[in-house]
């Protein structure tokens, strides 16, 4: 669930629903997804989240992606624990879990104004069994802490049932005073091996030895106060982090809440936090957040620029792409029918004129289509060859790699209409080695992108209806390139061609009967084109949005521009001009300009930073 679906269409329904309804839901449908074969792959396309090798962390002898962590508040019931280890976190927090299961005193209370959760009685308790039961259920491929709420006899026996399915314990002493309390007594030490941390209040820090905590825990665990703003939290998790720092306190130590924004985890890490558990933050900001603080952390870390070898051969692929459709373009507007039409047809161009001079025309609505999806998917792909692969994001090789390899296997679609396209075939083996070189040359990419967005500010949440519009656009156009395809294989017209062609598809057979596979062959053709270029846009849209890269938004909309100018121009051109038959191509135009419009100022906004 990105945040371009969760804010412009999950949210605004599901925040009219009981809190523990709508929380339920969302938790066991993202769930059910990512337990789903071939679920994980469909969350990874749709949003994105693998971690760079430069935000891994090592605490205590433990190895994570990245330092963001999932609160317990946030699925207490372990209901979506296998979707989230699928969204970009580093380690995922379980529990509270105690020696018996106490459920919640209260109904989750949400503060939409004030963007709080009240948890304070609303977190349910675990039991062991409970825990032990779920977690053998689901194969969790992150680090887990299991949050343990018992502190007397039981401590130990819970300990030791839970260390095979958890990586660290986080013993909550919260509510209890530590002034009177036993530190050692606390040490799981002697029950495992696991690291084990403490976790306190703010307010308990003056009472805290810092010295016993040293020798017989693995970090601490600031836990956010009841009934506190963003604000506040964060304010005192940063006036606590820099009292601990200062005082020496070198273990790790891990911070809950006080994150609605990327700004506000990079102010967390600066003063000292080594990892950060999100709680009522993740649910106001979205599912999108993990991603958003990590290429915030990648921006910060200035890696000098690398220029990637192999770049030049996808460019080159996409150059000669656009080339061929500007050949295309020429040929629809002049000849339209080239001389291996005319040998395959037995017939020169003026017979069929003669005959229908719509036929021609129609055949050049077609082929000007092609051409102008041609240049636009040429244009798309070299700019993510200069300015994607070329810095080594892995997400644009990916989306070149994809798009470019169901276009090449788009030629085996005249197996369906039965006319074998040579010059097609010949531009293929052309265009082949190129891919392939740069295929392989750039089969090391591992980056992933980053961002300067540091606030949930307008100009972020106008980003998310325009990357909406692209998504839709995307979908659109790879949905409408599989309809055209199969069409251009089976019946090959629509109602609404023959009329404009003011004759039946029987006339067509009995004047030529190898005039339809050519018409055939030409549908088909754009239909794959189409359905490849709006796998790139789709995956541009979804995996391409971050905050300062300028080239995307001018990639969409130089990119766009042929293909809209030429598939709707031809249509007045040659007098084809039913509404319903350019209503697709409408709404298309409308996601375009929108989306451009809501996305212009994201794309182009580079903000000084504090």
């Amino acid at each position: 669930m990105p945040d371009w679906s969760y804010h412009v269409l999950f949210k605004p329904v599901l925040s009219k629903l009981p809190a523990k309804i709508s929380r339920e839901f969302i938790h066991k449908t993202m769930n059910r997804i990512a337990t789903t074969p071939g679920g994980k792959q469909v969350i990874h396309f749709l949003g994105r989240e693998e971690s760079s090798h430069l935000l891994k962390k090592n605490i205590q002898q433990i190895e994570l992606e990245n330092s963001i962590g999932l609160s317990c508040k946030i699925d207490p019931n372990l209901s979506g624990t296998q979707a989230f280890a699928n969204l970009g976190f580093g380690f995922i927090e379980v529990g509270p879990v105690g020696k018996k299961s106490i459920p919640s005193q209260k109904n989750l209370i949400i503060h939409h104004l004030e963007q709080r959760i009240d948890f304070s009685e609303s977190t349910p308790t675990l039991s062991v069994e409970q825990a032990i039961t779920k977690l053998r259920k689901y194969n969790v491929n992150k680090p887990i802490f299991i949050r343990l709420t018992e502190n007397d006899q039981h401590l130990e026996e819970i300990t030791k049932r839970l260390a095979p399915f958890t990586d660290g314990f986080i013993i909550d002493m919260t509510n209890h005073s530590l002034i009177d309390t036993d530190i050692h007594s606390l040490s799981l030490s002697h029950a495992t091996s696991k690291p084990t941390l403490l976790a306190i209040g703010e307010n308990q820090v003056e009472d805290l030895p810092l010295h016993e905590i040293v020798e017989n825990f693995s970090g601490l665990v600031l836990e956010e106060g009841n009934q506190q703003e963003n604000e506040e939290t964060l304010s005192s998790h940063v006036k606590t982090l820099k009292f601990l720092r200062e005082h020496h306190f070198s273990l790790p130590i891990i911070t809950v809440g006080g994150i609605l924004q990327p700004r506000d985890a990079l102010k967390l890490l600066h003063a000292g936090s080594d990892m950060l558990l999100l709680s009522h933050g993740y649910v106001f900001a979205g599912p999108g957040l993990p991603k958003r603080i990590k290429e915030a952390q990648l921006d910060e870390i200035n890696v000098a620029p690398v220029s990637y070898q192999g770049w030049g051969w996808y460019w080159l692929f996409g150059l000669f792409i656009m080339v061929g459709g500007l050949l295309a373009l020429i040929l629809s507007m002049t000849t339209i029918i080239l001389p291996y039409d005319e040998y395959f047809l037995g017939m020169p161009r003026e017979s069929i004129y003669y005959f229908n001079e719509r036929i021609l025309f129609f055949m050049a609505h077609d082929r000007m289509t092609l051409a102008g999806t041609m240049i636009s998917g040429g244009t798309i792909y070299m700019f993510l060859a200069r300015y994607g692969i070329r810095n080594g994001m892995l997400w644009a090789k990916q989306a070149t790699d994809i798009a470019a390899i169901i276009g090449f296997l788009g030629i085996f679609l005249f197996i369906g209409y039965g006319y074998f396209d040579w010059l097609h075939m010949l531009f293929w083996l052309v265009l082949l080695p190129f891919y392939c070189i740069g295929y392989h040359q750039t089969n090391k990419l591992r980056g992933t992108p980053s961002s300067s967005n540091r606030d949930n500010d307008h100009h972020w949440k106008n980003s998310l209806y325009g990357q909406f519009c692209f998504v839709i656009l995307g979908f659109s156009f790879v949905i409408g390139g599989i309809i055209i395809s199969y069409i251009g294989i089976t019946s090959v017209f629509v109602q609404t061609d023959l009329q404009y062609l003011c004759m039946p598809a029987d006339m067509l057979q009995s004047f030529n009967e190898r005039l339809i596979p050519v018409i055939a062959h030409d549908r088909a053709g754009f239909g794959s084109a189409l359905l490849s270029v709006g796998l790139l846009v789709l995956m541009v849209a979804l995996w391409g949005y971050h905050q300062g890269s300028r080239w995307v938004w001018w990639m969409l909309l130089i990119g766009g521009f042929p293909a809209f100018f030429s598939g709707i121009s031809v249509h007045f051109a040659i007098g084809y001009t039913t509404f319903i038959h350019l209503l697709p191509a409408y709404f298309a135009l409308v996601l375009y300009l929108i989306g451009l419009i809501f996305s212009y100022r994201f794309f182009h906004s580079k903000r000084e930073f504090n």
